[in-house]
């Protein structure tokens, strides 16, 4: 059985960082690219970053470019998302995905999902 469970998320200020972490079993994590979504109230499901499984290329949202990194450690089984300089429009749930083959950017190149960590950025 696959899992996939975020933690990290909470309540911060504008211009404060968060790490998020993904913790992964029941799959070779290290064969699936691993991406990460995000969803505000009343909006679609936003693409936030990816990486790959080969050679660890990572792939950002235009709007989080600059901002946010994400990482890997397949010894751990673990993919992170640090977010820096956070604003108040970065606040939605926050999905750790797992998939192979496809688009990186795209939902559909996934076929695990965790349950999500809220992320919230007050003023």
């Amino acid at each position: 059985q696959v899992q996939l469970v975020e933690s990290g998320g909470g309540l911060v200020q504008a211009g404060g960082s968060l790490r998020l972490s993904c913790a992964a079993s029941g799959l070779a994590f290290s064969s699936y690219t691993m991406g990460w979504f995000r969803q505000a109230p009343g909006k679609e499901r936003e693409f936030v970053a990816a990486i790959d499984y080969s050679l660890g290329g990572t792939y950002y949202g235009d709007s989080v470019k600059g901002r946010f990194t994400i990482s890997r450690d397949n010894a751990k089984n673990t993919v992170f998302l640090e977010m820096n300089s956070l604003n108040p429009e970065d606040t939605a749930v926050y999905y750790c995905a797992a998939g192979y083959g496809g688009v990186p950017d795209r939902a559909y190149t996934y076929r695990y999902w965790g349950q999500g960590t809220q992320v919230t950025v007050s003023s």
